[in-house]
């Protein structure tokens, strides 16, 4: 396997669309959160909603909920008899105080405890969740590929790298998906790093395509933010959101997305669907009933005329 341009490497193959597993038994890495998030039987009852509703991969981490997330899916493959496509990731700490980073040795135990999580003899995608600044990126890829050689993994990759890193991971290993937060209140990926992946076929995968719930409309002008919202639990990443324009676009797209009788989360997630260049869009509901923007954006499929009509509503 190569990472040239025109290489003849086999496109990574992965389901259109993936449940995000990163609210099961905390929001996210984060350890203050560990232990909140979905309990246990929320987490099967979602799981089982995304399965019928024909979402076949599921995506988390071996931090998410210090644990907790690997367990719920693992615990749903025994009882569920079923076993969807599965990615996980490492880096960050497992609880507060302890060890991180994407040292070979490290990654070895933590895959190792990942898998005995899940219940399953590999993964189909591996991830470094961060860069490293201190361990060099052939080290951490010879790990990544002496657990492909073994079958522990089917592919590696990254996420949360930029544009440069990604040129840095290529000139020392193989990954073969970046996956990287990208939606229409965050199209940063869009000037140089999704080119760079259609460039050297690595699979770009998005994350928070709804922008943390800006996109669905649940955060209104001169209003609090809702209790239990991504803005009342981890607003840092979303922050910069908090302006008169970007009320002002989402007012403009709830508009258009009311003309075409979708919802403005429909028409975010129909967006991302739209963009050849994206492989996967990893969607993160709360609740069964968060799935049904995913089947509306399915149903409503955008022409490139359409696709860039919403971009310009919000720029």
């Amino acid at each position: 396997m190569t990472g040239t341009p025109g290489s003849t490497r086999p496109a990574l193959r992965l389901a259109r669309i993936a449940l995000g597993c990163g609210n099961f038994g905390g929001v996210g890495s984060a350890p203050e959160f560990f232990g909140r998030g979905l309990s246990d039987d929320q987490a099967l009852a979602l799981m089982d909603a995304a399965w019928e509703a024909g979402l076949t991969h599921f995506d988390t981490a071996d931090a998410y909920g210090g644990g907790r997330s690997e367990v719920a899916i693992g615990r749903w493959i025994a009882t569920r008899g079923v076993r969807p496509q599965l990615t996980t990731k490492t880096f960050n700490p497992m609880d507060a105080g302890a060890d991180h980073g994407l040292a070979p040795g490290r990654i070895a135990r933590q895959l190792r405890s990942s898998l005995d999580r899940l219940g399953v003899d590999h993964v189909e995608l591996y991830l470094a969740h961060d860069f490293d600044p201190d361990v060099p990126l052939a080290e951490t890829f010879g790990a990544f590929e002496q657990a492909r050689v073994q079958g522990a993994i089917g592919a590696y990759g990254v996420s949360n790298f930029g544009a440069a890193q990604l040129r840095a991971s290529l000139a020392a290993g193989a990954p073969r998906a970046v996956q990287n937060s990208y939606s229409l209140l965050a199209r940063e990926d869009s000037a140089g790093l999704l080119a760079e992946c259609a460039g050297h076929g690595v699979a770009y995968l998005a994350f928070g395509p709804l922008a943390g719930g800006w996109l669905t409309g649940k955060y209104r002008r001169d209003e609090p933010f809702p209790a239990g919202s991504r803005m009342t639990q981890r607003p840092e990443p979303y922050r910069g959101l908090v302006t008169g324009a970007t009320y002002d676009a989402l007012d403009r797209l709830r508009a258009l997305a009311g003309s075409r009788g979708i919802s403005m989360a429909g028409l975010a997630l129909a967006w991302l669907l739209a963009d050849e260049r994206i492989t996967q869009v990893v969607v993160g509901p709360a609740r069964p009933e968060h799935l049904a923007p995913v089947a509306e954006a399915l149903r409503h499929p955008l022409t490139g005329a359409e696709r860039a009509l919403v971009e310009r509503t919000v720029t």
